[in-house]
């Protein structure tokens, strides 16, 4: 019998974030678990972007509504435009250096190809449509990527991966993402802040 969307849509709602390991900066390995009940933003990030200076909006956000529940998890990854080549060590120095960053961050990873970490494919797998599309400045970095990705990359991101560095997946509190907004939406922009606030009173 074949297997219907509504079928497939129920058995990925069954999964959450929590299901999955993932390995700290520092290199140990935990579960996402320990997150239970806080609403998430998963943000791809490296340290040679035009969008570098995010860590600073990322770090000012943390600070605001982690008492009301938000936890930040970064991943760097050098899979859009090389643009996070160093070690591990090394991107830690750079962000609790440059940006006195606190929020959470993890091993260097692979977020597109087959290689991709498994979270991110989970991201993936639920088809969340990016906020942050439209604009003349939109449609120049369009055009930039595109260039870029024809330059330095080894993989272009379909539909509903990650589009570049610092690009943002919100999760609820039950561990289901709800929301993804591209990179060109900072951190205090209005459509990030209002779902959020909107996820941390649920």
């Amino acid at each position: 019998m074949e297997k219907t969307a509504l079928y497939w849509g129920i058995k990925l709602l069954q999964k959450n974030v929590y299901k999955f390991e993932v390995q700290s900066i520092d290199g140990e390995m935990s579960s996402l678990s320990k997150f239970q009940g806080r609403v998430l933003l998963i943000v791809n990030v490296a340290s040679h972007c035009g969008f570098t200076p995010q860590y600073s909006g990322l770090q000012e956000l943390y600070e605001k509504y982690q008492g009301q529940g938000l936890s930040i998890l970064a991943f760097p990854s050098n899979d859009f435009g090389a643009q996070e080549p160093g070690a591990d060590e090394e991107i830690k120095d750079y962000c609790e250096n440059n940006f006195k960053v606190t929020f959470d961050l993890f091993s260097k990873v692979s977020v597109l190809g087959p290689q991709k970490l498994d979270l991110y494919q989970y991201l993936y797998d639920c088809g969340l449509k990016h906020q942050g599309e439209g604009g003349i400045r939109s449609q120049i970095f369009g055009l930039v990527k595109w260039v870029l990705y024809r330059i330095k990359g080894k993989w272009k991101p379909k539909k509903n991966e990650a589009q570049w560095n610092f690009h943002k997946f919100l999760v609820g509190k039950n561990g289901i993402p709800v929301a993804s907004f591209l990179s060109e939406v900072v951190p205090d922009s209005s459509i990030l802040i209002h779902r959020l606030e909107e996820e941390l009173k649920k």
